[in-house]
């Protein structure tokens, strides 16, 4: 399992990938995904950072299944009240994010649009760069806004905070982040509540 991740990782980097896209392709951690570009084939010499490799293909790949775990997420959301806005982080959160405004919608009545935030990491990749990424001009804005946040995964909570500190500059109200697994068992980012379907915790 190793190799093949290895393998990928260093034919993403080949591909033009940003060590920021590789960690969101493999559902790693940065540092595993810069662990894995700097692996010489067939020669792993470094131990690996503590990390767990996601798959999630099997709701990714099937409309209906991507669907239900929306309507899942939606309903978590709620929790913390109606929002306007579900903003999904590039590139994994954004199908989420669709289908989870469309659930809102029917759910509360309420026009819910949908916002794409671009993440820092996916737009340099120096590791000294502690900047914070954008929402797209193409799709819906936050401003003056409630505003769920979505995500695939949250690794370490470095991306989700940034989102919100981005909506918060532009006048929008974050109610919640809500993921499909949370690496890092986190209950909160910034004051803002934490929802996920998964929550791993290391013994």
């Amino acid at each position: 399992m190793k190799q093949k991740l290895i393998d990928k990782a260093q034919e993403l980097r080949q591909h033009g990938f940003t060590t920021g896209e590789i960690a969101d392709e493999l559902n790693v951690s940065m540092d595993t995904a810069r662990w894995l570009t700097l692996q010489k084939q067939s020669e792993v010499k470094a131990e690996a950072p503590v990390d767990f490799a996601i798959n999630w293909k099997s709701i990714g790949g099937n409309s209906t299944r991507l669907s239900y775990v929306s309507g899942a997420l939606s309903d978590m959301a709620l929790i913390h009240g109606e929002a306007d806005v579900v903003c999904g982080i590039a590139v994994s959160g954004v199908p989420f994010a669709t289908v989870m405004a469309e659930f809102l919608e029917d759910m509360t009545g309420m026009d819910t649009s949908i916002a794409i935030f671009h993440p820092n990491k996916h737009r340099k990749d120096n590791d000294e760069n502690d900047g914070e990424g954008a929402i797209s001009t193409n799709f819906g804005t936050v401003e003056g806004k409630k505003v769920i946040i979505v995500d695939d995964v949250i690794t370490s909570g470095k991306t989700a905070k940034e989102v919100i500190h981005t909506v918060k500059d532009l006048g929008g109200e974050p109610t919640c982040v809500t993921v499909l697994i949370d690496k890092a068992g986190l209950s909160e980012i910034e004051g803002v509540p934490v929802e996920s379907l998964i929550k791993v915790s290391r013994l």
